[in-house]
């Protein structure tokens, strides 16, 4: 419950940063800042970010670009957990186009203020934003197509609870498509413990076998995890700095083990039923 609590706060202050006038922290803002973060930074190209609302762009938060690997296809329902600012619901909404749908997930009140406020400003209707837990997914039974999600997974404590209800709500057939920071290896106990990493998307990285076993405890089949970015020694100084943790030497033992990555996977479908690839 801690952690949760740290999560809640810790997001609630960035988007309460971006409406007072500045950055979540650096995020996708790296397209109008100048920021150094290695995760958040540099995900978005500016064909995307110059269709939103500034502040949907300044609350991003995540470790990749789930909208730009994911196939999304007109009239389809999408889910993205934990959705902040609502940067990749808004941009999945206009893929899914006006017969669709894109819905938005998050626990924090302020988050979700602020991504209804940027919706009304991108003028998008087909969009809903839900207030809930990723691990209590306020939604039916085989009721989305595709579900997206932006280096938020990590920040559970019950990833199984989260992949289970994301195996519910999907149609048969339907992709998991999500952008996450993975392990390979393992990691400084100091990293694991620290809060402030948790908020970060880091100490609760999952190792790599372990994402792909509780996917397929859940029901899962066809996994794979594509590295869109495998973080070295320089980037491990940026993310450690300001810790408490002695950056010298922790930083040689968490080189190359930090990737970004892209996780498809697909819930089983009848042989009557052909899905579509994440």
């Amino acid at each position: 419950m801690e952690i949760r609590e740290t999560v809640k706060e810790k997001y609630g202050e960035a988007a309460r940063r971006v409406t007072s006038g500045g950055s979540s922290c650096c995020g996708a803002a790296a397209a109008l800042e100048n920021c150094c973060d290695p995760i958040t930074s540099n995900l978005y190209d500016a064909s995307q970010t110059g269709l939103l609302p500034e502040e949907a762009v300044l609350a991003s938060l995540g470790c990749g670009n789930p909208t730009a690997l994911a196939q999304l296809n007109p009239g389809e329902t999408v889910l993205d957990l934990g959705s902040g600012g609502g940067i990749d619901v808004l941009l999945s909404a206009r893929r899914v186009g006006p017969s669709g749908k894109a819905y938005g997930l998050d626990m924090t009140d302020d988050m979700l203020a602020l991504a209804r406020e940027n919706q009304h400003k991108a003028g998008i209707e087909n969009v809903e934003f839900l207030k809930g837990e990723i691990e209590h997914i306020p939604l039916p039974g085989d009721s989305i197509d595709i579900i997206i999600s932006n280096c938020v997974i990590n920040l559970s404590i019950d990833k199984d609870k989260v992949l289970q209800e994301a195996f519910r709500v999907l149609k048969p057939g339907g992709r998991f498509a999500v952008s996450d920071v993975i392990t390979r290896g393992e990691v400084p106990e100091d990293v694991r413990q620290s809060m402030l990493l948790w908020v970060g998307c880091i100490a609760g990285a999952l190792q790599e076998q372990d994402y792909i076993s509780k996917l397929q405890q859940a029901g899962f089949t066809g996994i794979s995890i594509e590295p869109t970015r495998v973080y070295n020694i320089e980037d491990a100084r940026i993310f450690l700095n300001g810790q408490g943790i002695d950056v010298d030497v922790i930083a040689p033992q968490v080189e190359d083990k930090f990737m970004s990555a892209f996780v498809r996977a697909i819930k089983p479908a009848p042989s009557s039923i052909s899905g579509h690839c994440a």
